[in-house]
């Protein structure tokens, strides 16, 4: 062999690496840094879908002891499942573990939890001791329901993916969300508990009173989104002391407080519709917060109480003479 053939067989690729050289030591770290992210990831992935698991079963059980009569584990069960219907998603965002799956998880979970369970809950609570035409006409209008949240979630999905939308639609929802509805539509159980039988339990209200969830699910009147309300300071005290008065409530008479929740939810809704046209028809404060936004309709109304085409509303009050008050002499010194 010569010395040319010799030189030709030891030559080697450059940058090749032979068996006694060392690793690199950056490439080194990278993968395993990368490696330890992937694994950190898939273990935060698990939590919101836990919760939302957690939900489901809590909801499919509550439709259980609804069909023994166990009317309030039921409804316990149940708030239970809004609640952490409510919390994996804002659990998902904090430890930046949104994924598709866990938001179709969530989707498909929501339409059993306020879909699905909520009609049975009504149908096995209030119509199943009725007459069969009863029965039949309530199953067809539980039915109608259950199709009407499932409806709802489908166009709420579509709408998320809409990039177009202006900045205003997050503060609103179209038609009443799938968690409200599921409370409202398990108001004459609420009213039965609270009041005993009457014309609020019987099969021509509940057969109405579903049908009319279902519309208001379904429809595209606007309700206020809470998730981008904020609270100001001076306004603390005040909404602590209406925590209080409903946790007061939640304990004593927890029926009586979902009415008033039901129909303070059903009160907000004309000023809801009002609030989303007056920031419709005003394109240039489409990107506006909420807060500036509301102060920007003060101003509005203001300037037209001083153009002369808005009414001022003064308060009446009564004078010192009426009163019989006096106002105090001096006396000379």
């Amino acid at each position: 062999m010569t010395g040319r053939d010799r030189v030709r067989r030891n030559r080697r690729p450059a940058g090749a690496r032979t068996r006694r050289d060392p690793p690199v030591a950056g490439r080194t770290r990278t993968r395993r840094s990368d490696d330890d992210s992937v694994q950190a990831r898939s273990g935060r992935l698990i939590l919101p879908s836990a919760l939302t698991l957690l939900a489901l079963c809590a909801a499919l059980t509550a439709m259980r002891f609804a069909d023994a009569d166990r009317v309030d584990l039921a409804m316990l069960l149940l708030v239970g499942a809004a609640i952490l219907d409510g919390l994996d998603g804002r659990v998902a965002r904090m430890m930046d573990a949104s994924s598709k799956m866990g938001a179709e998880l969530d989707s498909l979970a929501d339409g059993i939890n306020f879909g699905v369970v909520p009609a049975v809950m009504v149908y096995s609570i209030l119509l199943r001791d009725e007459s069969d035409l009863d029965q039949s006409i309530g199953w067809g209008l539980a039915l109608v329901y259950c199709s009407a949240i499932i409806l709802r979630l489908a166009r709420f999905n579509t709408l998320l993916d809409d990039d177009e939308a202006p900045a205003y639609t997050k503060d609103f929802f179209v038609g009443v969300p799938a968690p409200a509805a599921a409370v409202m539509v398990l108001l004459p159980i609420g009213l039965g508990e609270q009041f005993g039988s009457g014309w609020w339990t019987g099969p021509v209200f509940v057969g109405c009173w579903l049908v009319f969830v279902a519309l208001l699910a379904v429809s595209r009147v606007p309700t206020l989104s809470f998730k981008s309300a904020k609270l100001r300071p001076r306004a603390v005290a005040p909404v602590l002391i209406v925590v209080a008065a409903a946790a007061a409530l939640l304990f004593t008479f927890p029926y009586a407080l979902m009415v008033l929740l039901v129909g303070a939810y059903l009160a907000h809704i004309p000023f809801a519709w009002r609030m989303q046209r007056w920031v419709s028809s005003r394109p240039e404060y489409w990107d506006y917060s909420s807060r500036a936004r509301r102060l920007q309709r003060r101003d509005d109304r203001r300037a037209e109480v001083a153009d002369g085409t808005r009414r001022r509303v003064i308060p009446v009050r009564k004078s010192s003479a009426r009163l019989r008050l006096r106002r105090p002499e001096r006396t000379p010194d």
